[in-house]
């Protein structure tokens, strides 16, 4: 993974795919915010504490015991960190002015959400385990079919 967290190539898996900590309240509460505003249901969503989670992780440079980063894949590329969130919330209604935030430099974006990322379990907390998903959306948690790496 680079250092600086850029873009990095993810053509081989499911677009709208998001890697997230599935014990941390945060991480949840960001799945929660997102498919109660997905309404065409684009995104599908992947504890990074899930066998093809730990997985996909460490392809990513992810730590999957304290990952430092969630990830989502739109289109042919896995973005990180700050640009992360903004890749899925500029998809949402009402959310397209965030993309304005991106002209901050990417060493400044990424600073900022490591501050948050870093404090996250002391801050809202941690599960003991991955929080089950309502059945109405289990669905949207399948782990996908991930290929080889």
């Amino acid at each position: 993974m680079s250092p600086n967290w850029a873009p990095a190539p993810a053509a081989d898996l499911p677009d709208g795919l998001i890697l997230f900590d599935g014990v941390c309240v945060l991480c949840d509460g960001w799945v929660r915010f997102v498919i109660r505003r997905d309404e065409a249901q684009r995104f599908r969503f992947l504890p990074i504490q899930d066998p093809a989670g730990r997985a996909l992780a460490a392809r990513f440079g992810i730590h999957p015991d304290m990952p430092q980063s969630n990830a989502i894949v739109i289109g042919d590329k896995a973005y990180f960190k700050w640009e992360s969130a903004v890749k899925v919330l500029e998809t949402l209604p009402g959310w397209r002015w965030i993309r304005i935030t991106m002209i901050l430099p990417r060493g400044l974006r990424n600073w900022l959400y490591d501050r948050i990322a870093r404090n996250r379990y002391w801050l809202f907390g941690r599960y003991d385990h991955c929080v089950v998903p309502d059945p109405a959306q289990a669905h949207r948690f399948a782990p996908p079919t991930l290929p080889p790496r």
